[in-house]
């Protein structure tokens, strides 16, 4: 029971911030682009990195991976999130197939991005 209290409270929490109006960088940019359906994808893919949503850090877990999605859309656009995600996840394809995904320059840079975003947005994010 103590999972799904938990659960809803995050899932509210998050459903209300996807209703305010995003932040206007410029008239073109926008920081919170990022769809629902892969923040909360990252969200508990984050939680489950960082033991799941048992234990006495289950909240703050949460909210810190919230946090760190929220910290990685200020810096990245949705497209090259996406795009680091995909060329990480499929980099590790074996032998000359994974070789489009390990070898681009393009692959490199947004792999090497998306490490320094998530770096950054775990030192601002989780409690140590």
């Amino acid at each position: 029971m103590n999972k799904i209290l938990s659960l809803s409270i995050f899932l509210s929490a998050l459903i209300t911030g996807c209703t305010s109006s995003p932040e206007i960088i410029d008239k073109t940019t926008f920081v919170n682009d990022y769809p629902t359906r892969d923040r909360i994808e990252y969200v508990f893919n984050c939680i489950a990195k960082h033991g799941g949503l048992s234990g006495n850090k289950a909240f703050i877990n949460q909210y810190a991976c919230g946090c760190k999605i929220d910290k990685i859309a200020e810096v990245l656009t949705f497209e090259e999130f996406e795009a680091a995600t995909t060329f990480s996840y499929l980099k590790k394809t074996p032998g000359e197939n994974g070789a489009a995904f390990r070898d681009p320059k393009q692959s490199k840079e947004l792999r090497t991005r998306l490490k320094e975003a998530e770096k950054h947005a775990e030192s601002q994010c989780f409690v140590k």
